[in-house]
């Protein structure tokens, strides 16, 4: 697909990081499979990935985890 972001790269299978932060919780995760532009980078995740990434973020949260690096796993 083509970029929204730069409107110039055409996305590719690849994984980025991603950081979530919530009140005093910040989460990153490795390797997340995403569309991502092959121009300016920016990744696209799909729905299923979002949601898993929002549930274990929810759970750290409820943990009281401060700061947390995980590697991505989709089960």
């Amino acid at each position: 697909m083509k970029c929204v972001i730069c409107k110039q790269g055409n996305t590719h299978t690849g994984t980025t990081t991603m950081t979530l932060e919530r009140g005093h919780t910040t989460l990153v995760f490795k390797d997340v499979p995403a569309q991502v532009c092959e121009n300016c980078g920016e990744a696209y995740l799909d729905d299923a990935t979002t949601q898993h990434l929002l549930a274990a973020a929810e759970a750290a949260v409820q943990a009281g985890v401060q700061v947390e690096i995980r590697a991505y796993s989709a089960a």
